[in-house]
């Protein structure tokens, strides 16, 4: 092989090796953008997650969810995005009430737990109360919201609806503001008012 063709090899390895180089040095700048969006997401997230609340080895509560994203900030918190269930148990481990929701957020700080967007409590009398927000105060041990509530008896009977509401945490004591309501009466029987 004369000079000339020595060059021409030799150059041709250099411009492959620096194809090579500049091909991984793409590769490697993709890898640490990546780590950089990472490391800005200061995020967990949990799939099919079931969590179990007991006290002295016994079941209080159970809540299921397909995604749980806890974010590590200054004021950390919970996230559920796509949904969750919550049960409520007795002592005797038989269900008290149900809390579903499409979205609930909970704050650990404030200790409040937000549900939102299509929220159904059902209580083990049948009652089922829905809403659009449902907030529970963890220290008080209240739900509240600040928008329109519809409350639906088990056996029909009476129903009522208003435009928010005070409960403490069992749904036993329920306070509804500017309500009406539907009472289904029995014939001959008086309306008491």
């Amino acid at each position: 092989m004369d000079m000339l063709g020595r060059k021409w090899s030799y150059l041709a390895w250099v411009l492959f090796g620096i194809a090579a180089l500049a091909s991984c040095e793409t590769d490697l700048k993709e890898v640490d953008r990546i780590a950089a969006i990472q490391a800005e997401e200061p995020v967990d997230v949990s799939l099919d997650v079931t969590v179990i609340y007991s006290d002295s080895a016994e079941v209080k509560a159970r809540l299921t969810a397909p995604e749980m994203r806890l974010y590590h900030v200054e004021n950390p918190y919970y996230e559920f995005q796509k949904g969750i269930t919550i049960i409520f148990y007795d002592e005797n481990g038989s269900e008290t009430q149900r809390i579903t929701a499409n979205y609930a957020i909970q704050k650990e700080k404030e200790e409040l737990t937000e549900f939102r967007d299509n929220v159904v409590i059902t209580r083990a009398d049948g009652t089922v109360i829905k809403t659009e927000e449902l907030i529970h105060d963890q220290k008080a041990n209240t739900f509240y919201n600040h928008v329109p509530i519809a409350v639906y008896s088990h056996d029909g009977q009476n129903n009522y609806m208003g435009s928010s509401f005070t409960s403490d945490g069992d749904f036993q004591d329920i306070v509804v503001q500017n309500s009406t309501a539907l009472y289904v009466l029995e014939e001959g029987q008086s309306p008491g008012f």
